[in-house]
């Protein structure tokens, strides 16, 4: 369940599994690193279990999910918001590891030492997941919701992530990539790395779309392809 509710004491948006829910562990990821992510999520004000549910009380945002079509002024809010998430330590919490998570998707082994790194990434950069406050001070506008998938690894990684929902949005390879370019850590990837990164995740849309053709499935997969050719081509 996830839920915005009022009460006599204040409003929060409300997220719920059941405690039995085979993904029940994601509240209680997001649950370990909120405390560190001031700035970049909502605060988390209070977890509880009851009744059979695990539920996550966070701060209500206002403002839109952001817009990553060509020319949106959301994309410059994004890249702040990213320059942050990247200057945020790691904390020292159960994380998964971005090389564990993209071990069956590389197409070579001696590719998953590129994604290996001690920072924080949230990797699930779908535009609905980063909220734009509309009256918020310009280049701190923006913060990202959902961190059931944090993850520990090579610092640009993010940056990648974004790469693709770009190119999904109607940027070009070239154009989005010029957006990732706004992001320090980016300019320290190998281009080796970056290679790997686009084939790895052309690979990784592709069983998912296969699972499940939905729309957005599809033009994730059509994404994160078109990504890797450019790299391919270069």
């Amino acid at each position: 369940m996830a839920a915005r509710v009022t009460s006599a004491t204040g409003t929060w948006h409300i997220k719920g599994l059941r405690t039995d829910h085979p993904r029940a562990w994601t509240q209680h990821r997001e649950a370990a690193v909120a405390p560190f992510l001031t700035g970049l999520a909502p605060t988390l004000d209070w977890h509880v279990e009851t009744a059979g549910w695990d539920l996550l009380g966070f701060e209500a945002l206002n403002g839109h999910h952001a817009d990553y079509t060509p020319n949106s002024s959301d994309l410059s809010e994004v890249a702040a918001l990213l320059r942050r998430l990247g200057e945020t330590p790691c904390p020292g919490v159960e994380l998964r590891h971005a090389e564990q998570r993209l071990e069956r998707y590389a197409a070579h082994r001696d590719d998953l030492s590129f994604f290996a790194g001690a920072h924080l990434l949230h990797t699930d950069l779908n535009h609905t997941n980063v909220l734009v406050d509309d009256h918020g001070p310009q280049g701190d506008r923006a913060r990202l919701v959902d961190w059931a998938w944090a993850t520990r690894g090579a610092a640009w990684l993010d940056a990648g992530y974004w790469t693709i929902w770009l190119i999904a949005a109607g940027h070009t390879p070239t154009s989005a990539e010029h957006w990732a370019t706004e992001v320090p850590s980016w300019h320290a990837a190998p281009a080796e790395g970056i290679a790997a990164f686009a084939a790895a995740n052309a690979t990784l849309w592709a069983e998912i779309s296969t699972a499940d053709p939905a729309p957005w499935t599809m033009r994730l997969a059509t994404a994160a392809e078109a990504w890797h050719a450019h790299r391919t081509s270069r």
